[in-house]
């Protein structure tokens, strides 16, 4: 399969059938994200539990790329400890500015299929809003 397909599958199947679009009950953590070159509006909601993050899920409207990389990262940082979710969204915003290297690019596992989105600068702020409004949550705990 060539990697094109598989950036297409990946953001279409997290689009269509996004498994952690929905509001969580009583989370921790919330903060809204806005991309206002678009009009992007999500809204992550996080429960975290002894440093661990035991639910996530986001709420919010936008495009195709913006919907399917925040449920990515939702279902990457489900389980992490809060600073490996916050490592993961660093190497997410590296990897969308053309920075990453190819281990921290791997780290990202399905997420990296989004990594070609470096070369469409009109979508860049699409693809990180999910990860950017993650990172700010957690140097908000600090």
């Amino acid at each position: 399969m060539d990697f094109k397909t598989f950036y297409n599958e990946v953001v279409t199947d997290h689009n269509m059938h996004p498994l952690h679009k929905h509001a969580i009950e009583n989370p921790d953590i919330e903060m809204e994200g806005v991309n206002p070159s678009c009009g992007d509006e999500i809204t992550v909601q996080l429960k975290v539990q002894d440093g661990i993050i035991t639910d996530g899920g986001f709420v919010g409207d936008g495009c195709a790329i913006s919907q399917a990389s925040a449920d990515i990262m939702i279902d990457m940082v489900i389980g992490a400890k809060v600073e490996d979710a916050q490592h993961l969204a660093g190497n997410f915003i590296k990897m969308i500015k053309g920075e990453a290297t190819p281990e921290e690019i791997d780290e990202l596992g399905e997420a990296g299929a989004l990594s070609d989105i470096s070369h469409m600068p009109a979508r860049v702020k699409c693809a990180v809003l999910g990860w950017h409004t993650v990172d700010e949550m957690i140097k908000g705990m600090k």
